[in-house]
């Protein structure tokens, strides 16, 4: 059944060029393969939920990353996932979004649409040994008639109607670990974040790869951190588990790299017709030094298989950029097998973006370039002597530039309204909020860092986030790009087809993915919030020649994001999360997205109502997030 849509109208710019990138060859080697380890099993099983009440203050949230100030400060150095180096918001430069809005090929139908994870699930469940988290990062694949949702730290298994298969599962729990927080007994687990996941359309696997932090049973960190990457064709059965150590100071046939032990942070994943690749941005675990983007090349055959023993190729991009450093270069997913690049003996392509501090060494944070990556000679994995070879280009487009902070339409904020009464605050805090007044917090709009790659028809299609000006003023945009590839000769060249940057006058537009069928429609979700708008889950209408279309709500947010990370209370300043991605999935014709969005709200009155917090079981004390999934037909 249809459901009707609300069109929304957008200001949109279109180029199309045929300029063609500047090749450069990536200066480092492979490093030699090692020896990935298959380490067990995980399965889908449920524990049960807990009652979502706020335990003691000092350990409902986990200390990452060691605010300045606040009653869940720490004076620790850096450490934990969830890493940049963006400064504190100002106006920056910005590119103006306007204009006509350009031809669009697609007229996308909601097919449906309903939700997912929320804040509250996440929490409660292993029978509520887990912590209070900000933002879900959520992932999403789908493939052979599941839907399969991750977050932090949970995930769920539904049917296409959006039915659940079973209830949710903690992902320590599913990985083999100890729970995140033994609230019986006060001893902490590994920390697990940053999930997301893919379905191969030629192996009909599913592959959900997550970070793991290991700590002590106090909770302070060991700077031992790897990938944990697990396999499966039944996603309610039994997956494989292979471990990747990522912390490239010697440990475990890791290289030697500067400022390490490291953290293999933001973690994405892609396929090609032959290998399976997993990028993260390195970081030292206990300072604050930005190596490069690493880059880990597997035979995805071999994992699909269930290998006790798979090789990894590790790839470094320092100065790979034209002496600059990559930084999330995300890896293309495809939507069918016909799709793949087989020219080269088999080539993956990755996009990235060059304007962020960890790129430049800068904090200009602007740019007019982005990246494209190929590997070729992928076909390689699947023997016992991987050799691959990694290039890079970049592409000329319009300026972007770090986006300001989102605001969000004025609502009701219980959890701020109860840290400014001191009866209420004591309640939860067990002490006054010395930091008081607490007022509705804006949303974080990302870095410029790329965003979810789809490579089909022979494009390569991103979007990342971008300071606009819409209306007169500084919002939160989105920058879209569509690339052609070639290697000729056995260099590395790209053009670009189009561009654009997408915009709402008084709004912000935030944490793009885009997907894109075979027949090279497609959609293009993101989180719409601002003046008009609480947080909700939105979409254009995304073309593969032309891009970026009408906007269109999928659900409506229902009041603002009202979570710790936006309250002194709990770090001053405070770092208010939201995202940190979205994505999207191609399942035959049809795209699926998910965005995060709200979808509750509720007075002080009732969220002092037994019991406390909850809003009648649609939040917790500390946060109402929820995530949005949707079956598009473009």
């Amino acid at each position: 059944m249809f459901k009707r849509q609300s069109s929304v109208a957008a200001v949109a710019i279109i180029a199309v060029v045929a300029s063609l990138g500047v090749p450069s060859i990536a200066s480092a080697a492979p490093a030699s393969p090692r020896v990935v380890h298959k380490v067990g099993t995980g399965s889908y099983q449920v524990t049960g939920t807990g009652s979502g009440l706020p335990a003691s203050i000092a350990t409902e949230i986990r200390r990452d990353a060691g605010p300045e100030e606040g009653l869940a400060a720490t004076a620790a150095a850096p450490a934990g996932a969830d890493r940049s180096l963006a400064p504190a918001r100002h106006t920056p430069g910005t590119s103006k979004a306007a204009g006509a809005r350009g031809t669009v090929h697609t007229n996308p139908r909601l097919l449906r649409s309903f939700d997912g994870l929320n804040h509250r699930d996440q929490r409660t469940a292993n029978n509520g040994n887990q912590f209070s988290l900000e933002p879900p990062d959520q992932a999403l694949c789908v493939g052979g008639g599941y839907v399969v949702e991750a977050v932090n730290d949970a995930f769920r298994v539904r049917n296409p109607d959006g039915s659940p298969r079973t209830g949710v599962v903690d992902l320590n729990t599913f990985y083999g670990y100890p729970p995140a927080i033994n609230r019986t007994t006060g001893v902490y687990g590994p920390v697990i974040t940053d999930p997301t996941c893919l379905y191969d359309p030629t192996t009909r696997h599913f592959f959900l790869v997550v970070l793991t932090l290991e700590a002590t049973a106090e909770g302070d960190f060991t700077g031992a951190n790897h990938l944990d990457i697990a396999v499966t064709a039944n996603p309610t059965g039994s997956w494989d588990i292979y471990r990747l150590d990522v912390t490239d100071d010697g440990s475990n046939g890791t290289p030697v790299h500067p400022n390490c032990p490291c953290i293999g942070d933001y973690p994405h994943i892609g396929v090609d017709a032959n290998g399976f690749y997993i990028t993260t941005n390195e970081y030292s675990f206990f300072g604050t030094e930005y190596n490069s983007a690493q880059i880990y090349a597997f035979s995805k055959r071999a994992l699909a298989r269930g290998d006790a023993d798979v090789l990894v190729t590790q790839l470094d991009t320092t100065a790979a950029d034209q002496g600059r450093n990559g930084f999330t270069v995300w890896p293309a997913q495809s939507p069918s097998t016909r799709d793949f690049e087989r020219g080269q003996n088999g080539t993956a392509y990755f996009l990235s973006s060059n304007a962020a501090e960890e790129a430049t060494g800068t904090q200009d944070y602007v740019s007019t370039s982005i990246v494209t990556w190929s590997l070729t000679n992928t076909r390689s994995l699947d023997s016992a002597r991987p050799d691959v070879r990694l290039q890079d280009t970049r592409v000329g487009v319009r300026r972007y530039s770090l986006p300001p902070l989102s605001n969000q339409k004025p609502g009701p904020v219980p959890l701020a309204e109860c840290l400014n009464s001191d009866p209420c605050a004591t309640l939860l805090l067990g002490a006054p909020d010395p930091f008081k007044p607490e007022v509705e917090s804006p949303l974080d709009s990302n870095d410029t860092r790329m965003q979810q790659v789809t490579y089909a028809d022979g494009k390569l299609y991103g979007a990342l986030d971008t300071a606009v000006t819409v209306g007169g003023a500084t919002k939160a945009g989105i920058g879209w790009y569509i690339v052609r590839p070639q290697i000729r000769h056995g260099v590395l060249a790209a053009g670009l087809v189009a561009q654009g940057q997408l915009g709402l006058a008084g709004n912000n537009l935030t944490y793009p993915a885009i997907g894109i069928n075979a027949a090279g429609h497609g959609v293009m979700s993101f989180t719409l919030v601002g003046d008009g708008y609480y947080p909700s889950a939105a979409y254009s209408a995304f073309d593969g020649r032309t891009g970026a279309g009408p906007i269109y709500l999928a659900k409506a947010g229902a009041g603002p994001q009202d979570g710790f990370s936006g309250y002194k209370a709990f770090g001053n300043p405070p770092r208010p999360r939201w995202g940190d991605y979205g994505a999207t999935a191609v399942d035959g014709a049809t795209i699926w997205v998910a965005a995060e969005y709200i979808a509750q709200r509720c007075t002080l009155a009732e969220y002092q109502s037994a019991p406390f917090g909850s809003c009648g079981g649609t939040r917790t004390a500390l946060a109402n997030w929820a995530t949005r999934i949707s079956q598009i037909r473009p």
